[in-house]
């Protein structure tokens, strides 16, 4: 939901209708997962995508359909062995996706402008709506696609029976403080043992957050890709002439503060988990052995340093002299980056940010033509 979040914000003002298709459930090699979404305006704009351009056309099609009618709709999305190329996904994967059309000002135009808030400030939600298997058309009325917007202490909508809801909401809750997004089978009256009804629970937690130590132009390039690839991104630098908003314009926020002191204060306030990125690019040791004492010894999920092979001897020398020890010191990803032949600020930042995704979300950093098994990791 996020990668259309902008537009989305504008067309909950507007005067006209759209349609949201989200995907529900996918097999195999589908590109992209439960939960992502695709909108279409009535006047023929389109928002994100489901499949990387697979069955993009297919699903304008029927939005439109769904547009004209306001029937909900759910299709099924594969490979065709008659025509691979016509409407499934060539990569082999399989989809299920569910459309539902948004009026002007409605009750469900509302839930979605809240979703949109609080992806905005970053606070955590989860949105429930009824899906189907397959492909079919439900009657007007019916739940498929309807939002129930999920907090930690309320739930706003109605999909069917307040206690349907309630017991989805309950459910939905813990999916949420564990990150998950997946389908809830459930009665239609809330029943925990019975699978009548499936509801899609897509959670939306708080973007991760790189911490990027060292205001120069690395610190730019890798500021702006890390923002894109879906970070909250925070530039701390000592130097006040240097850490400034005008510089990094993609940050979150810019801070002046000596490295290590902020990033105390960052762990005592409980605001470094393991999902955090610290990426140093000051090579400077003033500044980098008192900052690598402070995350070495924390909870955080990937700690990098930028530097030449000296300039990092001479850190983990001056680091093991400051009583850190090696498996401390194992955790550090130093010189930081892939090798992938960089030499520009942004090459470099490519470099980093594949190094970053491959410790945090698996992967051999091979290319992808001498492996083999699936490519998207599950």
């Amino acid at each position: 939901m996020r990668d259309i979040a902008a537009g989305l914000r504008r067309w909950l003002t507007g005067d006209e209708p759209f349609v949201l298709a989200v995907i529900a459930r996918t097999w195999s090699s589908a590109p992209r997962p439960a939960g992502t979404m695709m909108a279409v305006s009535s006047g023929g704009e389109v928002l994100g995508s489901l499949s990387g351009g697979c069955v993009e056309g297919a699903v304008y099609e029927l939005a439109q359909e769904v547009l004209d009618d306001g029937l909900p709709r759910a299709a099924h999305y594969g490979v065709s062995d008659d025509d691979a190329f016509a409407v499934g996904l060539t990569c082999g994967g399989h989809l299920d996706v569910v459309l539902r059309r948004f009026l002007p000002r409605s009750e469900e135009v509302r839930l979605l402008t809240e979703a949109v808030t609080r992806l905005d400030a970053d606070e955590p939600f989860a949105l429930a709506m009824p899906v189907a298997t397959g492909t079919a058309t439900v009657q007007p009325g019916e739940p498929l696609g309807r939002l129930l917007l999920i907090t930690d202490a309320t739930a706003k909508g109605a999909l069917s029976s307040a206690r349907l809801d309630e017991a989805i909401a309950a459910d939905a809750r813990g999916w949420l403080a564990a990150g998950r997004t997946g389908i809830l089978t459930i009665g239609t009256d809330g029943q925990r043992l019975h699978d009548d009804q499936e509801v899609l629970v897509v959670s939306l937690t708080p973007r991760p957050r790189m911490i990027v130590f060292g205001a120069i132009d690395y610190a730019r390039a890798l500021a702006e890709l890390a923002s894109f690839v879906g970070y909250r991104v925070t530039v701390c630098d000592a130097r006040p002439i240097f850490a400034t908003p005008r510089r990094f314009p993609s940050a979150d926020e810019v801070v002046t503060q000596w490295p290590h002191r902020y990033l105390e204060a960052e762990i005592v306030a409980g605001r470094i988990t393991a999902t955090t990125v610290i990426a140093m690019l000051t090579h400077d040791l003033k500044f980098d052995v008192p900052l690598l004492e402070v995350a070495l010894r924390c909870e955080v999920g990937f700690i990098g340093a930028m530097g030449s092979r000296r300039t990092n001897e001479q850190r983990e020398q001056l680091l093991r002299e400051a009583g850190i020890g090696e498996a401390e010191l194992s955790r550090l990803h130093a010189p930081i980056g892939l090798d992938i032949g960089a030499r520009t600020p942004e090459a470099t930042a490519v470099s980093i940010i594949a190094e970053v995704v491959q410790c945090l979300w698996g992967g051999s950093g091979l290319p992808l033509r001498t492996t083999d098994g699936p490519i998207h990791q599950i």
